[in-house]
């Protein structure tokens, strides 16, 4: 029967903790593992995880190449081809309905519309932008293309 005073843990899975500096004849002693000098056998020692000793980091040697606008606009991207299998039910293709069935992944971006594939529902379309192919094809199948 188990009783509380006979309760041991798993074999293996608790380990005696290291006793430093506990005298030389512990295996741990004088300098408790850290070896004799420099920076990382001093108390506090720390490194950044990218310090590489001295040598240049990498971060610095990798030439720095192209700029990146911070007012570029990232497009959700649709094609018009895509809503022919959808069944939208009479109505307007907005950026909700289109989360809806899965064809973008956030209604907070902006969507453009690309003229991919064939389009022959006559589609109301309310989106940020269109393509100029994708804005005929929407008009020639008697829909209409609204920017929001």
């Amino acid at each position: 029967m188990l009783k509380m005073n006979t309760l041991k843990p798993a074999p293996g899975s608790h380990r005696e903790t290291k006793r430093l500096g506990r005298g030389t004849g512990s295996g741990q002693g004088s300098t408790s593992g850290h070896g004799n000098n420099g920076d990382k056998s001093r108390s506090g020692a720390y490194q950044k995880f990218y310090f590489e000793g001295g040598q240049t980091p990498l971060t610095r040697r990798v030439p720095k190449v192209g700029f990146h606008s911070p007012f570029k606009k990232e497009f959700q991207i649709v094609n018009v081809g895509s809503l022919e299998e959808v069944d939208v039910g009479g109505r307007e293709v907005t950026a909700e309905v289109l989360r809806e069935f899965g064809l973008i992944h956030n209604v907070t971006e902006p969507v453009k519309m690309l003229g991919s594939g064939e389009l022959t529902k006559a589609l109301t379309f309310k989106v940020n932008a269109y393509s100029k192919s994708a804005k005929e094809k929407i008009e020639k199948a008697n829909g209409k293309a609204e920017v929001v």
